[in-house]
């Protein structure tokens, strides 16, 4: 059985932004399997998070995220464009952005960091390298780290 966010005693809100519907669907799998109940939101643009994040529309009742996954190939508007106005609006910067990228190339890690994404991974290619991301990240942001509360 999950346990709930240690600290608050509520299940984590984790947003992925994710274009790619079987990366959405690995993603989706491994955090039912993960050991922190949660609440998983996917946006499939950059442009949608923005809205969902801004709480505009039809997504007004929305909560925050605990912590952002955010992949940096998105249509439109990428993510690198996603992280920079995150990490500029007042109401949004402190939610933890890590980056969920098929790409290792050096000018993306560096460019992501440079814009203040809290952690950079290569994207898993298998449901069970997933899950192992996916228990790192419970670990550290959920048990180990003190984030700030979602509101």
């Amino acid at each position: 059985m999950a346990n709930l966010l240690i600290r608050e005693g509520r299940p984590a809100e984790i947003m992925l932004v994710e274009d790619n519907r079987g990366d959405a669907l690995l993603a989706a799998r491994a955090f039912r399997q993960a050991e922190i109940e949660n609440n998983l939101t996917v946006a499939e643009t950059g442009e949608k998070a923005l809205a969902m994040l801004r709480r505009e529309g039809e997504y007004a009742g929305l909560g925050l995220p605990d912590i952002i996954l955010l992949d940096l190939n998105l249509p439109m508007m990428s993510g690198k464009d996603v992280l920079a106005e995150i990490k500029t609006d007042d109401v949004l910067r402190h939610i933890p952005v890590i980056i969920l990228s098929s790409s290792s190339a050096p000018p993306d890690i560096a460019g992501s960091y440079g814009l203040h994404a809290n952690a950079y991974i290569v994207k898993p290619f298998n449901l069970e390298n997933f899950s192992d991301v996916v228990r790192s990240i419970e670990q550290f942001f959920f048990v180990l780290a003190v984030l700030p509360s979602p509101e």
